[in-house]
């Protein structure tokens, strides 16, 4: 039973529970004190919002995202007022209720923006680069184009970065949607290790969205070579990388109207064993079924029958393609496009 339904009707003891100004919980507010809890309560929600937004990173957030988030700040202060009139006309019991609560919110919020108090009980502290950072030039140094990656913490120099730092904020810009940042980030983590394969892979993902197939190829194909010079890797990682790799090099050639390179690429993957590791595993089948669409579009129907029956075992939701295969739909590599996951 709701707190206003027991003091609606009157349950016992409320009519005696309450305490200074508000001894009967089941009255609504009244006389010169009765408003005092409802405004304390429209103060405590204008508080708590303030707060809240003041310590959101979603405050920075560029675009119709931030837009959006601008504008239900707005809604949940304006909502201040309506929440004081509707507490004029709630039970005593109810404001009790909501006013302790509204209390302990704004306690709890306030004791976890406390760094001290986050350290004490082992919490994880707000990371001050979950807003995408962005670049500014600096000028060059030795020789080399200098700009400054600036987070909420301030700038740090690109060239001072390790090649693992500098991919990962360029995954961080990347999901802001600043492509051309990103590369800038990848092509100098590149520079300070050729070798980064990770660097080459995302590099790779991020040229194919921008549409530079052939860039795209060579970076995706240096990925593999690099992943290969050993044989079939055996590490985890490494492996779920050379599916990557190879998955999105099948896709940049078929891009291209490359399809013998392409399906190269993509047959890697259906020799490769089934991983172990849930991640790769969901990546294998991925390419499992981009490899049937390559397989059906140069007219091996019974091939990519069988490595979509195969896909369909691991997940039957990919069983909606099925009739469009049997059917010789040509929708069926456009459906399979649409479907397929971001980078």
């Amino acid at each position: 039973m709701s707190v206003r339904r027991m003091s609606l009707d009157h349950h016992p003891g409320f009519d005696i529970g309450g305490t200074l100004w508000f001894q009967n919980l089941t009255e609504y507010p009244h006389g010169v004190l009765g408003p005092i809890l409802p405004l304390l309560i429209a103060g405590l929600h204008f508080t708590n919002v303030q707060i809240s937004f003041k310590k959101s990173s979603l405050q920075h957030v560029p675009g119709s995202l931030g837009l959006l988030v601008k504008i239900y700040r707005i809604y949940l202060r304006v909502l201040t007022l309506p929440i004081m009139i509707a507490a004029l006309n709630i039970p005593q019991g109810s404001l009790v209720y909501w006013f302790t609560n509204s209390t302990l919110s704004l306690i709890q919020l306030l004791l976890l923006s406390n760094p001290d108090v986050l350290e004490y009980f082992g919490l994880p502290k707000k990371n001050a680069l979950a807003v995408a950072p962005t670049l500014k030039e600096t000028g060059s140094t030795a020789g080399l184009a200098d700009f400054t990656i600036v987070t909420k913490k301030g700038e740090i120099s690109a060239q001072s970065l390790s090649p693992e730092e500098l991919v990962s904020f360029a995954i961080k810009i990347l999901t802001d949607g600043r492509k051309d940042h990103a590369i800038r980030l990848l092509r100098l983590a590149l520079e300070k290790d050729p070798e980064h394969v990770r660097a080459l892979l995302i590099m790779g993902q991020t040229l194919l969205q921008n549409k530079q197939f052939a860039e795209a190829t060579d970076s995706l194909e240096s990925a593999i070579s690099k992943l290969l010079v050993a044989g079939y890797p055996t590490e985890v990682e490494e492996i779920d990388l050379l599916i990557l790799s190879s998955q999105w090099a099948g896709i940049a050639n078929v891009q291209q109207g490359k399809m013998e390179e392409g399906l190269v690429h993509l047959e890697r993957i259906a020799q490769l064993e089934e991983p172990q590791d849930s991640k790769s595993k969901a990546h294998y089948y991925d390419g499992i079924l981009i490899l049937s669409s390559a397989l059906l579009n140069v007219g091996r129907k019974a091939e990519s029958m069988e490595y979509l029956q195969k896909a369909v075992a691991y997940n039957p939701a990919y069983s909606v393609y099925i009739e469009s295969l049997e059917n010789d739909s040509k929708d069926f590599a456009g459906d399979l496009a649409n479907s397929r996951r971001d980078f």
